[in-house]
Parts: C-alpha cells; structure tokens; sequence
C-alpha cells in the first residue's frame, strides 16, 4: 500500500505494470488500482484540463494533409436545405407565411434574410408600421399577404377583438367581421378619451 500511494501519480497503465513487475501481482488489474486510488482520495495531479498558456499538440503541424481536400465542400457549392430569395413557408404553430428576401441578415451577415411577407408587402406599400401598433388580418386567412387585406390596430385594440374577453373577431363570419371591428374601435377610442380626462 505505502509503494501505491507513493506512486500514485503515475499514468494508470504504467501505475499498473510496474505494480505487477514489483510484486508479480497478475491478479490485479489496472481497473482495480485505478478504483483504490479513488476509493482512497489519491489524487494524480492531473485535472484533465487544457493548461492556460499550453502549447497545441497540432503546432506546426500541415492543416492540409494530402487527399483531405476531397472532403471539403466546393467553392459556390450550395447545402441541400438551402432557401434562396423568394423562397415562401408557412409557420406552422402561428400560420403566418415567411418569406426570403434579398437583403443581408443584420444579425448572421448572411445574403438573405426571412420576413413576415404581410408585413413586408404592407410597409411596402403604406411605410412603417405605426408606433405602438400592429398588424390585424381582416379576413381571417394569414396566408392572404394582400396589404389590402391587413390594417394596423393600436396594440392595444387587439385584445378587444380576440383575447380572453374579446368577440371572436377571426372565428367569426365574414359578414359580422366589419360590425366587430367598428364595435372594437369604438370601445377602445372611448377607452382612450376617459384615459385622457384623468
């Protein structure tokens, strides 16, 4: 035991031979020393980590070993799953369409870029969305990106019109829709016009 601890800092497999080699003890394996050393709290000074300031195995060494370079990916080779400009999908938990388009990516740097296409084509057509408000689909049909057929509401307008307590307005059929959004605007102008007199 005193010559195990002693040597107890030792790589596992020379630990293990030279215990076998000094006591001809072949019924012990290098599991079972590598266990007592655990069991003992024996530690080896080694952490398994990288030392700060270390030198890399591969300094120096060719990054380009021959034959590598057939598996590297062409120069202009496009990914199987690649999605150029123009490319449309339709999310499938909310069931708004999004849409690539041909502007870098602010935030990867990338050529394209997804958008929500109703949002897109509307500030296309009528500029930014107003401060403080949001899109509404007046059909009900996400999938229909027509700007004619979104308006921008106050943010606060929407609950009104489908949340907990709202009427139902995207469930509701096409001939109520109109009724429901005036009813909805004249709640919340006047809303806002007691909010003003306190």
């Amino acid at each position: 035991m005193a010559w195990l601890e002693a040597n107890r800092t030792m790589v596992i497999s020379d630990y293990h031979r030279a215990f076998v080699e000094a006591f001809g003890r072949e019924d012990v394996s290098a599991a079972n020393l590598h266990a007592l050393r655990k069991r003992n709290g024996w530690k080896t000074g080694r952490t398994g980590h990288f030392v700060r300031g270390g030198e890399p195995h591969n300094k120096g060494k060719p990054f380009n070993p021959p034959g590598s370079e057939k598996g590297r990916f062409k120069k202009g080779n496009l990914p199987h799953n690649h999605r150029g400009a123009g490319h449309e999908r339709v999310d499938s938990k909310d069931g708004y369409v999004f849409l690539i388009i041909d502007e870098t990516n602010p935030h990867t740097g990338a050529d394209t870029r997804p958008v929500l296409k109703h949002k897109y084509l509307w500030e296309k057509a009528n500029g930014p969305v107003p401060e403080g408000h949001r899109l509404k689909c007046l059909d009900g049909d996400k999938t229909n990106c027509d700007p004619s057929n979104w308006e921008a509401i106050p943010m606060a307008l929407a609950p009104r019109l489908n949340g907990r307590f709202g009427r139902g307005y995207d469930d509701a059929p096409a001939e109520l829709k109109h009724t429901i959004m005036a009813t909805a605007k004249l709640e919340h102008a006047l809303r806002e016009k007691k909010k003003a007199k306190v």
